[in-house]
C-alpha cells in the first residue's frame, strides 16, 4: 500500500508541475520537489511522506491552478555553510544510510532519501528568496520537508536537519543585500534553532508564538536576544484563535512593523491545529488564513509584500493540507 501511495504522489507532483508550467501565472510561487517524499523515517513517525502527498493533492485542486510552480534544486554548499558548520554537514553525510533507516536520536531518523530531501528543502528556501527578491514572484510558499526551525548550527534536532529559515535569511542578507530580515514563526513548537542562530544579530528579528511548556523548552517572554531582536509570545495548552490573534496583534506584528524588514520569512507550522496529534492548541484553518493576511499587511507596508513562507510542522495530513490551502490562498490574494 505504501508503494502505491508513493507512486501516486510522485505522479501527482509531476502533474502539478505541468499545471503550473505557465510562468508568471500567479504572483505566488509554490516550491517543492517530489523527491522530498523519499525522506521516510518509517511507520508511525510524525513527519511522514503523507504530509507532502496531502499538500500536493490539495494544491492540485482547480482553485490553485494559477500558482506559479518550481521544482526545488539542492542547496549549494555555500548557502548551507552560511548557517551550518562543515562538521555538521560531514556528520549528516556519514550518518546517512544506504538503505533502511538510521536513528540519530529519539526525534531524528534518516532513510536513504533523507539527506537529498534535506538539501532540496534548503534549496527550495533559497530559490524562493531569489524569486521574491528579484521580483519574479510577489511571495512564495515552500513545501519544505524535512522541516527546519529546530536545527542548530552544529546539530540536527526535532525532525530537522538543516535550518531552512536561517539559510533563507542568510541568503537574503548575503546574496541580495537585504539589510533587515524579519522572521515570524507560528508553529506549535518554539523554533529554538532559529532563535539561537540569530540571538546576537541585530539585523534579524525573530518572533514566535508557540505552546509553552512544550518541546523544546525554550521560548519564554524573557528570552529577548542580544539586541532585543527576539520576541516570544507563548500560548498555553487549550488556547484557541482569540489568544493566538492577541499574541500576534499585541506583541509580534507591532515589533515586525517597527523593525521595517526588507523581506519577511514565515516559519509556517500548522501543528497548532485543533486536531494535530502533537499539539494542545485549538486553531482552525481560518486562524491561519487570518494570521497570514495580517503578516501580509505589514509586509505590504514595509517591504513591497516580499514574503517567503516555509513549511514546518503539521502532522495530521488532512488538516495540514486544509491549513496550507488557507495559508496559500491568502498569499495568492496579494
Amino acid at each position: 500500500m505504501a508503494s502505491i501511495t508513493r507512486r501516486a504522489a510522485l505522479a501527482g507532483a509531476a502533474s502539478l508541475a505541468a499545471v503550473g508550467a505557465q510562468a508568471g501565472a500567479s504572483s505566488t510561487l509554490f516550491v517543492s520537489n517530489p523527491a522530498e517524499l523519499e525522506h521516510d523515517p518509517g511507520p508511525g513517525f510524525p513527519d511522514s511522506p503523507a504530509r507532502l502527498t496531502a499538500i500536493f493533492s490539495q494544491l492540485g485542486e482547480p482553485g490553485f491552478a494559477a500558482l506559479s510552480r518550481l521544482d526545488a534544486s539542492e542547496a549549494s554548499r555555500e548557502a548551507l555553510l552560511r548557517v551550518h558548520s562543515a562538521a555538521h554537514l560531514a556528520h549528516l553525510e556519514q550518518a546517512a544510510p544506504k538503505e533502511g533507516q538510521a536513528r540519530l536520536g529519539n526525534d531524528l531518523v534518516m532513510s536513504a532519501g533523507t539527506l537529498r530531501a534535506a538539501y532540496l528543502a534548503a534549496g527550495g528556501a533559497v530559490a524562493a528568496v531569489d524569486a521574491v527578491m528579484k521580483k519574479q514572484a510577489h511571495n512564495a510558499f515552500v513545501a519544505a520537508r524535512p522541516p527546519g526551525h529546530h536545527a542548530r548550527a552544529e546539530a540536527p534536532m526535532g525532525f530537522c536537519f538543516f535550518n531552512n529559515a536561517a539559510i533563507a535569511t542568510r541568503h537574503a542578507l548575503a546574496a541580495h543585500g537585504a539589510e533587515r530580515v524579519g522572521i515570524v514563526d507560528f508553529d506549535l513548537h518554539h523554533g529554538n534553532g532559529v532563535q539561537e542562530i540569530f540571538w546576537g544579530e541585530k539585523n534579524v528579528l525573530y518572533c514566535s508564538t508557540h505552546q509553552m511548556p512544550l518541546y523544546p523548552g525554550t521560548g519564554a517572554v524573557t528570552e529577548t536576544g542580544a539586541y532585543d531582536n527576539i520576541v516570544n509570545a507563548p500560548l498555553r495548552k487549550g488556547d484557541g484563535g482569540e489568544a493566538f490573534r492577541a499574541a500576534l496583534e499585541t506583541r509580534i506584528l507591532p515589533r515586525l512593523d517597527a523593525f521595517r524588514p526588507d523581506i519577511v520569512i514565515i516559519c509556517a507550522g500548522f501543528d497548532a491545529h485543533l486536531h494535530d496529534p502533537l499539539g494542545g492548541l485549538r486553531l482552525v484553518e481560518a486562524d491561519f488564513r487570518e494570521a497570514t493576511l495580517r503578516i501580509m499587511e505589514v509586509a505590504a507596508r514595509r517591504c513591497e509584500g516580499r514574503i517567503v513562507s516555509l513549511l514546518e510542522g503539521g502532522y495530521r495530513p488532512p488538516d495540514l493540507a486544509a491549513s496550507v490551502a488557507a495559508h496559500v490562498g491568502a498569499l495568492m490574494s496579494a
